[in-house]
C-alpha cells in the first residue's frame, strides 16, 4: 500500500532542503560566519582569515553570512566567499572583464557589471593581484549599482495620449 502525503506531513525548506515537521521552529537565514567556515580545513581556515583581515583593512563596510556565502558590502555587495569543502570560491565585481590565468570564470550579471570567480585553496594566494583586484571592487562598487533604465516612449504611447487630451 502506498503511502499518501497530506497537508500536515511536513514540507522541504525551499532554500536549504530540509525536511519540515508540522509546528517546528525553521530558520535557514540565520547562518553566520562561524557555521560557514567551521568544517574548514586548516589551510582553507587560514586562507579565510587572511581574506577576511584584507577586506577589513579597504574601510568601512558591512561582512555578513548569507545562505551558503559570506558576503563583503559597502552599499553593495562587491565581493563575496562561498567555503566549499576543498576551495574557497572567491566572486568579486568589476566594471570591466580581467583576462588572468587565476579567474576561474566570468559572468555578467547586469549591465555594468562583470563577476570574476577565483579558487582559493591555501593562504599564500591571498596575494597580488587578487588583492588588488578586491581593492579595486571595493574602490568602485558604488559606482557599479544598476543604473534604471530611462522609460521607453513608442509612437503608438505618444498617440494614446495625445487622443486622450
Amino acid at each position: 500500500m502506498a503511502t499518501r502525503r497530506t497537508r500536515n506531513a511536513g514540507y522541504e525548506c525551499f532554500h536549504c532542503k530540509t525536511w519540515m515537521t508540522p509546528g517546528s521552529d525553521h530558520d535557514c537565514w540565520t547562518t553566520t560566519e562561524a557555521a560557514l567556515t567551521k568544517d574548514l580545513s586548516e589551510d582553507l581556515r587560514d586562507a579565510w582569515e587572511r581574506i577576511r583581515e584584507t577586506a577589513a583593512e579597504f574601510g568601512e563596510q558591512r561582512i555578513y553570512a548569507s545562505l551558503h556565502s559570506i558576503m563583503f558590502a559597502r552599499k553593495v555587495c562587491y565581493f563575496f566567499v562561498r567555503p566549499r569543502p576543498k576551495r574557497l570560491e572567491v566572486v568579486f565585481f568589476l566594471g570591466r572583464p580581467v583576462k588572468s590565468p587565476l579567474i576561474r570564470r566570468i559572468d555578467t550579471p547586469s549591465s555594468v557589471k562583470f563577476s570574476h570567480m577565483v579558487h582559493v585553496v591555501h593562504r599564500d594566494e591571498i596575494e597580488p593581484p587578487l588583492t588588488g583586484w578586491l581593492r579595486e571592487a571595493y574602490d568602485v562598487s558604488d559606482s557599479l549599482r544598476a543604473r534604471p533604465k530611462p522609460p521607453v516612449a513608442t509612437t503608438t504611447a505618444k498617440r494614446r495620449r495625445q487622443k486622450k487630451r
